[in-house]
């Protein structure tokens, strides 16, 4: 038996993902641990931007290429952490998941 009339009321839009990727419980130790040596609050090393918090972090994702610069091969002179190694393929898909999963803080 199939459903007459939906209510748009009572119809959810956004269906909360319970297994979604977060900025503070999946990539902020990734960047902790990755990028925070150059990319403190003040940057140090010629990087240009900080990595400190969760709307620097989402701004790198979103306008400065950050996934697409930590995905580079290594030996290419813009793969980031700079000078490499490229991080493991893992520890980037959980940040391309996060992009996916609309980079949510918590």
């Amino acid at each position: 038996m199939a459903c007459s009339n939906d209510n748009p009321d009572t119809l959810m839009e956004d269906i909360p993902n319970e297994n979604a990727v977060t900025y503070k419980q999946n990539v902020k130790s990734i960047i902790d641990n990755n990028c925070i040596s150059c990319h403190a609050a003040t940057p140090v090393n010629g990087a240009p931007m900080s990595l400190v918090t969760y709307a620097q972090v989402k701004n790198a994702i979103q306008n400065r290429g950050l996934l697409n610069r930590i995905s580079l091969n290594n030996g290419n002179s813009l793969l980031m952490p700079q000078g490499g190694p490229r991080l493991p393929q893992t520890t980037i898909d959980i940040v391309a998941q996060w992009q996916q999963d609309g980079l949510l803080e918590e």
